[in-house]
């Protein structure tokens, strides 16, 4: 990898929170919540229990038990829904691309329904970094303008454009994307 390995390193050495103590802005946590501050960094995936449904309007987009949550801290967990659970002919190429110093070169999709259309309102990593392999045949949704749902509570968007973690009340913020985020 060479120029690219002194690249990542370089990239991930600018991380200042690693998940090993929580800073002093942290909130506090309620009963029932976990600390985004508790999450590591690299982040972590770990295979998410809950039931996630993603809907668009009323045409349910997909339904699955099987996703990955990447779990990095001061992010709410993204989740990676596998392909084979959404559902068929809903997802198109979209132009872009980005680059994940943990998960690799990232791939853009819409969702089109006929007339109906979302840009840019997915991605996936088909050629994962080391580490990141279970997410080759997964994609993930932004949850701005879709009905997102873990284990049957609604997912707020993590705020900011390129973040795309899902909030949900079991979770202690304050999250990365936020205003004054930035060197976090």
């Amino acid at each position: 990898m060479g120029s690219d390995s002194k690249w990542l390193d370089s990239a991930r050495a600018q991380w200042r929170w690693r998940g090993k103590e929580r800073p002093p802005f942290a909130n506090v946590t309620a009963s029932g919540q976990v600390s985004v501050w508790d999450f590591p960094r690299p982040p972590e995936l770990v295979r998410e229990a809950r039931e996630i449904v993603v809907r668009w309007g009323h045409l349910e987009v997909a339904r699955t038990r099987a996703a990955w949550a990447v779990r990095e801290t001061a992010h709410p967990p993204t989740f990676y829904l596998p392909l084979v659970d959404v559902q068929p002919g809903l997802l198109e190429p979209a132009g872009g691309s980005s680059f994940c110093e943990w998960k690799g070169p990232a791939r853009y999709w819409n969702l089109v329904d006929g007339a109906r259309r979302l840009d840019h309102v997915a991605w996936s990593y088909p050629h994962p970094l080391s580490g990141a392999e279970p997410l080759a045949d997964c994609v993930a949704f932004y949850a701005h303008h879709l009905d997102c749902r873990v284990g049957g509570s609604k997912a707020h968007p993590q705020a900011g454009r390129f973040y795309g973690g899902w909030i949900t009340p079991d979770l202690a913020g304050p999250f990365k994307g936020e205003p004054g985020s930035e060197s976090w």
